[in-house]
């Protein structure tokens, strides 16, 4: 790696290849055990409930609910200039995964606020899923219920 360019996820791996994998298609995907139903997250080779070792990558809705975040105001690689914005959002369509993103700047976020997935490809062959503020979401569920699970 030379100095300055952003370090990159290992997407090879045999238990997230097929989060990269969908990521390069612009899908967000949970790991599933294919007997039980149950969503391995962190990923596995084997269903921790069922000790299934069939388990297949599920689409999931690019959306979700802001859990927490935190600024960075102190600059630790110069890929990433400073103020930037690390958020943790809770999928809506899985609860019980929680992926974390990186946010230019300091924006005005709020917990439980709407997120939206963005895909961003680096180097030329990494996509990562980052996240973004759904306004028009927002609008939207400030008037309705929250959306349900449809695993």
């Amino acid at each position: 790696m030379v100095f300055g360019e952003a370090p990159l996820p290992v997407t090879n791996d045999p238990d997230t290849a097929g989060f990269w994998l969908a990521a390069e298609r612009g899908e967000v995907v949970v790991c599933v055990c294919a007997n039980c139903g149950a969503v391995l997250h962190l990923p596995r080779s084997h269903c921790h409930i069922c000790r299934s070792w069939t388990v297949e990558w599920k689409p999931v809705a690019p959306a979700g609910r802001l859990m927490s975040w935190t600024v960075a105001e102190h600059q630790v690689h110069p890929a990433f200039p400073v103020p930037y914005t690390v958020v943790l959002v809770e999928l809506d369509d899985a609860p019980e995964v929680r992926l974390a993103g990186h946010l230019r700047g300091r924006p005005e976020l709020t917990a439980g606020m709407p997120m939206r997935a963005e895909f961003v490809t680096r180097a030329g062959s990494v996509t990562l899923v980052n996240w973004r503020p759904d306004v028009v979401r927002r609008r939207i569920s400030a008037h309705g219920s929250p959306p349900g699970r449809t695993i």
